[in-house]
């Protein structure tokens, strides 16, 4: 049976790449894997599969019981499909906290490292299989860690991270800071994209006290463009949140140039977890969070009600 290989829904670069550059190892080793979606991929990494010439991943949203499949960016059964526990897991590839919840038929292999991208570990697992990666490969993994560590700035973004995209940077012959913007560039462009969209574009549920939460992040060189939509992403907050089945949705835009975010505040609660969780002073129905960065490191484990 092919080995299915997939990240968490709502594919950002991370969770796009990954799975194509597993995808390329096992099979690289003689195995039978295949990259799959389970959502339509960011703006970003839609261009990172055009700028590698890397074709999209079948979208799925449903896995056969038994379907041999490796989980990579995500150890969260919130965030794979309703019956993941079906499937026979073979193998998780991590960097975020341990959720449980998930089950598997045996012992599985399971890699969660304190690392800003799950590219950065797979290319440790790798070992000297790294040195055979074709170019698109190399430039799925360098575009999977700038887009985590946005450019570096993410309080995540460790010394493993940075060494490795500067070693792929220089192999490709790319200036960072250059495919950066371009890459930042494409993931501002949110035009074309609902209000309802936006809201589940890159986000994550998470419970605090016995309130669930929507926490969504829309990370951006162009805050303007989202923050000109205020009032229609307020409006849609409340249905987003009762088809979702969370108590309410939180969205912090950040700016990736200027090191901040700017958290949406429609109501009591909202104002309510940014004052407990930011030591915020809230007086309109935005807050401004300087440094505020990094959803996985800065605001999740800061979130109080």
């Amino acid at each position: 049976m092919t080995t299915l290989i997939f990240g968490h829904k709502s594919p950002d670069t991370d969770s796009t790449g990954s799975p194509l550059i597993w995808e390329w190892f096992l099979n690289h080793q003689g195995g039978d894997a295949r990259a799959v979606l389970l959502g339509e991929p960011n703006t970003e990494a839609a261009f990172v599969l055009d700028r590698w010439n890397l074709a999209k991943p079948t979208i799925i949203d449903t896995l056969d019981n038994e379907q041999t499949c490796i989980v990579v960016d995500t150890n969260n059964p919130a965030e794979l499909p309703d019956n993941i526990n079906s499937a026979d897991i073979q193998a998780i590839i991590d960097h975020h906290k341990l959720v449980g919840g998930l089950e598997t038929a045996g012992p599985i292999d399971i890699t969660i490292r304190p690392l800003a991208c799950t590219a950065t570990i797979m290319h440790d697992l790798m070992g000297h299989h790294a040195g055979h990666m074709p170019d698109n490969i190399k430039g799925a993994m360098l575009s999977c860690i700038l887009s985590d560590t946005l450019e570096f700035r993410s309080p995540t973004t460790t010394d493993t991270d940075r060494k490795l995209a500067e070693s792929l940077a220089a192999d490709l012959n790319i200036d960072i800071a250059d495919y950066a913007a371009e890459m930042f560039a494409a993931k501002s462009d949110v035009s074309a994209f609902s209000e309802a969209e936006l809201l589940r574009m890159d986000s994550k549920e998470y419970e605090v006290d016995g309130v669930k939460f929507r926490v969504s992040v829309l990370e951006t060189t162009s805050p303007k463009m989202v923050l000109d939509r205020k009032a229609e992403l307020m409006a849609a907050m409340p249905n987003v949140a009762g088809e979702d089945k969370v108590n309410e949705v939180l969205l912090f835009v950040v700016d990736i140039l200027n090191e901040e975010a700017t958290m949406l505040v429609p109501n009591d609660l909202s104002k309510r977890v940014a004052e407990a969780s930011f030591g915020a002073t809230v007086s309109g129905d935005t807050v401004v969070l300087p440094g505020i960065m990094s959803r996985k490191k800065q605001i999740i484990p800061n979130l109080k009600v």
